[in-house]
Protein backbone atom coordinates (compact mmCIF):
# COMPACT_ATOMS: atom_id res chain seq x y z
CA UNK A 1 0.00 0.00 0.00
CA UNK A 2 1.63 3.87 -1.27
CA UNK A 3 1.63 6.68 1.12
CA UNK A 4 -1.36 8.40 -0.45
CA UNK A 5 -3.65 4.69 0.06
CA UNK A 6 -2.30 4.78 3.86
CA UNK A 7 -3.54 8.36 4.23
CA UNK A 8 -6.71 7.66 3.02
CA UNK A 9 -7.25 4.76 5.32
CA UNK A 10 -6.42 6.57 8.36
CA UNK A 11 -8.63 9.78 7.18
CA UNK A 12 -11.50 6.17 6.66
CA UNK A 13 -10.80 4.97 10.22
CA UNK A 14 -11.85 8.10 11.80
CA UNK A 15 -14.88 8.18 10.20
CA UNK A 16 -15.55 4.30 11.08
CA UNK A 17 -14.52 4.76 14.61
CA UNK A 18 -16.59 8.13 15.35
CA UNK A 19 -13.44 9.49 16.91
CA UNK A 20 -14.22 13.14 15.28
CA UNK A 21 -17.72 14.70 14.81
CA UNK A 22 -19.03 15.46 11.28
CA UNK A 23 -21.51 18.43 11.28
CA UNK A 24 -22.72 21.27 8.73
CA UNK A 25 -21.08 24.29 10.19
CA UNK A 26 -24.01 27.04 9.80
CA UNK A 27 -23.65 29.98 12.08
CA UNK A 28 -20.90 31.43 14.20
CA UNK A 29 -20.98 33.98 17.01
CA UNK A 30 -18.56 35.32 16.24
CA UNK A 31 -19.64 36.56 12.47
CA UNK A 32 -23.00 37.57 11.18
CA UNK A 33 -23.42 35.45 8.51
CA UNK A 34 -21.18 32.93 6.51
CA UNK A 35 -21.31 32.68 2.72
CA UNK A 36 -20.47 29.48 0.77
CA UNK A 37 -17.74 29.59 -1.62
CA UNK A 38 -16.27 28.44 -4.78
CA UNK A 39 -13.00 28.51 -6.76
CA UNK A 40 -10.02 30.69 -6.64
CA UNK A 41 -12.78 32.54 -3.81
CA UNK A 42 -13.15 29.54 -1.94
CA UNK A 43 -9.34 29.30 -0.95
CA UNK A 44 -9.01 33.10 0.07
CA UNK A 45 -8.99 32.90 3.87
CA UNK A 46 -11.28 35.81 5.31
CA UNK A 47 -9.62 38.10 8.40
CA UNK A 48 -11.78 37.67 10.99
CA UNK A 49 -11.15 38.05 14.83
CA UNK A 50 -12.35 34.01 16.17
CA UNK A 51 -13.89 34.90 19.80
CA UNK A 52 -13.80 32.54 22.41
CA UNK A 53 -16.76 30.45 22.44
CA UNK A 54 -16.80 30.54 18.68
CA UNK A 55 -17.68 27.30 15.93
CA UNK A 56 -13.99 26.48 14.30
CA UNK A 57 -12.86 23.94 12.01
CA UNK A 58 -9.93 22.15 10.80
CA UNK A 59 -9.26 20.27 7.28
CA UNK A 60 -8.49 16.71 8.52
CA UNK A 61 -7.29 15.68 5.67
CA UNK A 62 -4.17 17.81 5.13
CA UNK A 63 -3.35 17.57 8.85
CA UNK A 64 -2.59 13.92 8.44
CA UNK A 65 -0.70 14.44 5.42
CA UNK A 66 1.55 17.71 6.70
CA UNK A 67 1.58 15.62 10.56
CA UNK A 68 5.21 14.78 10.72
CA UNK A 69 4.42 11.83 13.46
CA UNK A 70 1.79 10.33 10.68
CA UNK A 71 4.44 10.75 7.93
CA UNK A 72 7.31 9.08 10.12
CA UNK A 73 5.03 6.28 11.22
CA UNK A 74 3.76 5.30 8.17
CA UNK A 75 6.68 5.55 6.66
CA UNK A 76 7.69 2.53 8.96
CA UNK A 77 4.70 0.94 8.01
CA UNK A 78 5.44 0.92 4.19
CA UNK A 79 8.76 -0.39 4.76
CA UNK A 80 7.85 -3.37 6.50
CA UNK A 81 5.16 -3.89 3.88
CA UNK A 82 7.62 -3.82 1.47
CA UNK A 83 9.86 -5.94 3.50
CA UNK A 84 7.07 -8.35 3.58
CA UNK A 85 6.20 -8.39 -0.22
CA UNK A 86 9.80 -9.17 -1.09
CA UNK A 87 10.05 -12.09 0.67
CA UNK A 88 6.66 -13.06 -0.49
CA UNK A 89 8.33 -12.99 -3.96
CA UNK A 90 11.08 -14.63 -3.21
CA UNK A 91 9.42 -17.68 -1.61
CA UNK A 92 7.33 -17.64 -4.34
CA UNK A 93 10.03 -17.85 -7.19
CA UNK A 94 11.73 -20.69 -5.57
CA UNK A 95 8.30 -22.83 -4.57
CA UNK A 96 8.05 -22.28 -8.82
CA UNK A 97 11.36 -23.42 -9.99
CA UNK A 98 11.07 -26.49 -7.40
CA UNK A 99 7.43 -27.00 -9.16
CA UNK A 100 8.70 -26.67 -12.26
CA UNK A 101 11.73 -29.22 -11.63
CA UNK A 102 9.77 -31.75 -10.61
CA UNK A 103 7.40 -31.37 -13.42
CA UNK A 104 10.71 -31.48 -16.06
CA UNK A 105 12.06 -34.76 -14.02
CA UNK A 106 8.26 -36.08 -14.18
CA UNK A 107 7.80 -35.37 -17.72
CA UNK A 108 10.92 -37.32 -18.42
CA UNK A 109 10.87 -39.86 -16.72
CA UNK A 110 13.41 -39.47 -14.71
CA UNK A 111 12.00 -40.49 -11.44
CA UNK A 112 9.59 -43.61 -10.02
CA UNK A 113 5.57 -42.94 -9.25
CA UNK A 114 6.69 -43.38 -5.77
CA UNK A 115 9.27 -41.01 -5.39
CA UNK A 116 7.04 -38.68 -7.77
CA UNK A 117 4.14 -39.05 -5.17
CA UNK A 118 6.60 -38.49 -2.03
CA UNK A 119 7.68 -34.87 -3.87
CA UNK A 120 4.78 -33.99 -5.02
CA UNK A 121 3.39 -34.36 -1.53
CA UNK A 122 5.92 -31.70 -0.19
CA UNK A 123 5.53 -29.39 -2.51
CA UNK A 124 2.01 -29.23 -1.58
CA UNK A 125 3.14 -28.84 1.94
CA UNK A 126 5.15 -26.02 1.19
CA UNK A 127 2.73 -24.52 -1.03
CA UNK A 128 0.33 -24.83 1.95
CA UNK A 129 2.88 -23.00 4.70
CA UNK A 130 3.72 -20.77 2.31
CA UNK A 131 -0.15 -20.09 2.14
CA UNK A 132 0.03 -19.61 5.59
CA UNK A 133 2.89 -17.44 6.41
CA UNK A 134 1.39 -14.89 3.66
CA UNK A 135 -1.76 -15.11 5.57
CA UNK A 136 0.01 -14.54 8.79
CA UNK A 137 2.38 -11.19 7.37
CA UNK A 138 -1.13 -10.09 6.18
CA UNK A 139 -3.13 -10.45 9.35
CA UNK A 140 0.20 -8.98 10.84
CA UNK A 141 0.51 -5.90 9.04
CA UNK A 142 -2.94 -5.03 9.28
CA UNK A 143 -3.00 -5.08 13.14
CA UNK A 144 -0.16 -2.99 12.32
CA UNK A 145 -1.60 -0.55 10.24
CA UNK A 146 -4.54 -0.20 12.51
CA UNK A 147 -2.44 0.28 15.38
CA UNK A 148 -0.94 2.99 13.64
CA UNK A 149 -3.78 4.65 12.57
CA UNK A 150 -5.16 4.84 16.05
CA UNK A 151 -1.61 6.40 17.26
CA UNK A 152 -1.88 8.93 14.76
CA UNK A 153 -5.50 10.22 15.43
CA UNK A 154 -4.88 9.84 19.33
CA UNK A 155 -2.34 12.45 18.73
CA UNK A 156 -4.40 14.50 16.78
CA UNK A 157 -6.98 14.14 19.60
CA UNK A 158 -5.35 14.95 22.79
CA UNK A 159 -3.52 17.86 21.21
CA UNK A 160 -6.57 19.49 19.53
CA UNK A 161 -8.14 18.65 23.34
CA UNK A 162 -5.15 20.55 25.01
CA UNK A 163 -5.43 23.24 22.55
CA UNK A 164 -8.74 24.31 22.94
CA UNK A 165 -8.05 24.81 26.71
CA UNK A 166 -6.48 27.65 25.84
CA UNK A 167 -8.72 29.25 23.02
CA UNK A 168 -11.51 28.02 24.46
CA UNK A 169 -13.79 27.61 21.55
CA UNK A 170 -17.16 25.86 21.74
CA UNK A 171 -16.54 23.57 18.99
CA UNK A 172 -13.70 22.16 16.80
CA UNK A 173 -14.73 19.93 13.93
CA UNK A 174 -12.97 18.09 11.86
CA UNK A 175 -13.79 18.72 8.01
CA UNK A 176 -12.87 16.49 5.25
CA UNK A 177 -13.12 15.86 1.74
CA UNK A 178 -15.47 12.77 2.09
CA UNK A 179 -17.96 14.59 4.67
CA UNK A 180 -17.33 18.15 4.25
CA UNK A 181 -18.90 20.75 5.94
CA UNK A 182 -21.03 22.48 3.04
CA UNK A 183 -20.59 26.69 4.15
CA UNK A 184 -18.36 28.18 6.66
CA UNK A 185 -16.48 31.38 6.86
CA UNK A 186 -12.89 30.67 5.79
CA UNK A 187 -11.61 33.06 9.04
CA UNK A 188 -12.95 30.02 10.85
CA UNK A 189 -10.33 27.31 9.22
CA UNK A 190 -7.82 26.83 12.06
CA UNK A 191 -5.74 23.81 10.50
CA UNK A 192 -2.44 25.82 9.76
CA UNK A 193 -2.29 26.11 13.76
CA UNK A 194 -3.24 22.88 14.39
CA UNK A 195 -0.50 21.75 11.88
CA UNK A 196 2.25 23.59 13.37
CA UNK A 197 0.87 23.29 16.45
CA UNK A 198 1.46 19.01 16.03
CA UNK A 199 4.58 19.46 14.20
CA UNK A 200 6.16 21.78 16.95
CA UNK A 201 4.53 19.34 19.58
CA UNK A 202 6.21 16.06 18.21
CA UNK A 203 9.94 17.30 17.19
CA UNK A 204 10.37 18.61 20.74
CA UNK A 205 9.11 14.89 22.31
CA UNK A 206 11.04 13.53 19.56
CA UNK A 207 14.77 15.47 20.63
CA UNK A 208 13.97 14.50 23.68
CA UNK A 209 14.06 11.09 23.28
CA UNK A 210 17.12 11.75 20.83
Amino acid sequence: MDKKSLIISIVALVIAVGACAYTIFATCPSCKKSAAKSGEEARETETIEIAEGSIVYFQLDRVVKEYDMANDLTSVVESKMQNVQEQLATRQKKLQKDFDAFNEKWQKGLMTQTTAQAQAEKLDKQKAELEKWANTKQNEMLEEQQVTMNQIMDAIQTFVTAYNEDKGYAMILANQTTAPIMTANSGLDITDEIIAGLNEEYIKNKNKKD
